[in-house]
């Protein structure tokens, strides 16, 4: 169980997830992650969609690994990265129709002495949360938190507001990682915010 939301953070309107991902995907900066008490606040995310994307994992249609993506907005998808790390998503759109947005950085907000536990080897606590897998191992993000409503306060990881809204203007780049639809500006982070990943635009 998380501990009890606090009076100035509320759930976000699931409405706030339903729509195109690469503009879905803007609106979820400066939203709060928490898990078990940990609190990021989301600096950089990137917009994955489904059949027409192919550098997601939806590309191909509905398998095991991937269901939660086809899943309803607001739930959480989480999965093992080149069999090395946890990487977390939130579903948007509608049930049937897959897509989701990657959280690749967060602030650290509440937790911080956890996160510093569970990442030993962060030499600052910039690195701690700055990539898809470090923000996991420091929320405690794993398998188990696969098809969690984050949009339920009772959840073991839940998604909230404290009031501060989206960047106007977001910094946009194209996505990391990819060698597929490299030229998308899917990606899109706080400005100048020192917990954005030091990753490179696929293509650049």
């Amino acid at each position: 169980m998380n501990r009890a939301v606090q009076p100035w953070r509320r759930t976000p309107s699931r409405d706030l997830l339903v729509g195109s991902v690469h503009e879905v995907a803007p609106r979820v900066l400066n939203l709060l992650l928490q898990v078990r008490g940990r609190v990021g606040r989301i600096v950089e995310v990137e917009a994955y969609g489904g059949a027409d994307d192919p550098a997601s994992h939806a590309a191909r249609g509905p398998t095991t690994r991937n269901s939660t993506m086809f899943a309803s907005a607001g739930l959480l998808y989480v999965y093992r990265s080149y069999g090395l790390h946890w990487c977390a998503n939130v579903v948007t759109g509608v049930e049937g129709e897959a897509s989701a947005v990657l959280v690749r950085a967060v602030e650290p907000v509440d937790g911080v002495e956890q996160m510093r536990r569970d990442r030993p080897r962060a030499r600052r606590d910039a690195d701690l949360t700055n990539g898809p897998g470090k923000l996991c191992a420091a929320l405690g993000i794993h398998a188990g938190h696969d098809g969690v409503d984050l949009l339920d306060p009772s959840a073991a990881a839940v998604l909230l507001d404290d009031g501060i809204p989206p960047p106007r203007r977001p910094e946009v780049t194209g996505r990391v990682g990819i060698s597929k639809a490299v030229g998308r500006p899917w990606r899109f982070c706080v400005p100048g915010n020192p917990w954005v990943s030091s990753g490179r635009p696929s293509g650049d």
